[in-house]
């Protein structure tokens, strides 16, 4: 495993944090509340409830860091957390719908606001996101914009490495198609 000194700090920081260290708790909120809430966001869709779903997943993490036996797995956990606080909102407030149902509804909405952008490079790449699931956006994002190891999404999705690697593929395959597609 490759580790760079932001892994390391990462560790160093969740230890100091498990032993009671309060600068090193300040520390990890600072360094990990604006990707718990990029992650929460995208879920929820709404800043407000992101800020909520951090927060609790805040606790989650920190009632549950002793228990943190391998501090360089704190990021997937993290994440894994702070997805299970979301996708738990998610479901108090479609109760009467499927989940399925609300993000399709979410697309259509994505996909119109999309369609009148104007048609630039950065914007097909965007249509052709809109045309994704919201679980093929996540696991593009995660990997892309987060730069998540496959074994770290692996953990936060509950899917296995395979999976996610021949979904990757796929999804690549599926944004060139739909973007040369639409450059015609």
């Amino acid at each position: 495993m490759n580790r760079d000194a932001d892994d390391i700090l990462n560790e160093l920081l969740v230890i100091r944090a498990q032993h009671g260290d309060a600068a090193a708790v300040r520390m990890l909120v600072q360094r990990w509340q604006p990707k718990l809430l990029r992650h929460a966001r995208q879920l929820t869709e709404r800043d407000d409830v992101a800020a909520d779903v951090v927060q609790e997943a805040w606790l989650a993490i920190f009632r549950g860091l002793h228990r943190l036996q391998d501090p360089a797995t704190f990021r997937s956990w993290a994440y894994r957390i702070t997805h299970h606080k979301s996708v738990d909102w998610i479901r108090q407030q479609v109760r009467a719908r499927k989940l399925d149902q609300a993000i399709g509804n979410r697309l259509v909405s994505r996909e119109t606001s999309a369609a009148s952008d104007a048609a630039n490079d950065v914007e097909q790449l965007r249509r052709a996101m809109g045309q994704l699931t919201a679980e093929q956006q996540l696991l593009l994002r995660m990997y892309y914009d987060d730069q998540m190891a496959l074994s770290e999404i692996a953990t936060v999705l509950g899917a296995p490495v395979g999976t996610l690697k021949s979904r990757l593929f796929d999804l690549r395959k599926q944004l060139k198609h739909v973007i040369e597609r639409d450059s015609t």
